[in-house]
């Protein structure tokens, strides 16, 4: 059974917008299941720190992508917004190249917050980072996309 309360296809309003962050780093959204939301990052130099390796910060914008937007998708529309409250992440390995692998799954759904844990696995699989995310939900008027 599908947790979201609007309608969800890759490729219909999931892309990640133009001129945000996500889009310069070349963040996408890759799948979306009946309780999670799936995405990559790029390992390059958007998204390097200074040795080389993956910025623990690119991971962070990863997770709370994710995790925001999927928190979006479980609101029924008019019912407000969400915007994030805390992000926590702990960041186990390093990659140098290739791409990294999000999926975010609830961990609570409330009325007013939400709390979401993004696994960021590499290519093979291996834990990057562990996050979690927590979102309140406001009211829609108190939201107004830039643009």
């Amino acid at each position: 059974m599908s947790i979201w309360k609007k309608p969800v296809t890759i490729g219909l309003g999931l892309d990640t917008p133009p001129n945000t962050l996500g889009a310069h780093l070349g963040l996408r959204i890759t799948e979306v299941g009946p309780d999670y939301l799936r995405g990559t990052l790029p390992v390059d130099t958007r998204t390097f720190q200074p040795y080389g390796r993956l910025h623990g910060g690119a991971s962070c914008v990863l997770a709370e992508e994710l995790g925001s937007v999927a928190a979006y998708l479980c609101v029924a529309p008019g019912d407000g917004a969400v915007v994030g409250l805390d992000i926590n992440a702990n960041h186990i390995r390093p990659p140098t190249s290739g791409l990294v692998i999000g999926t975010a799954r609830p961990l609570h759904i409330g009325r007013a917050t939400q709390v979401w844990e993004i696994r960021i696995v590499d290519e093979q699989d291996r834990l990057v980072c562990i996050s979690r995310l927590t979102l309140s939900t406001i009211a829609a008027d108190r939201a107004k996309p830039v643009g």
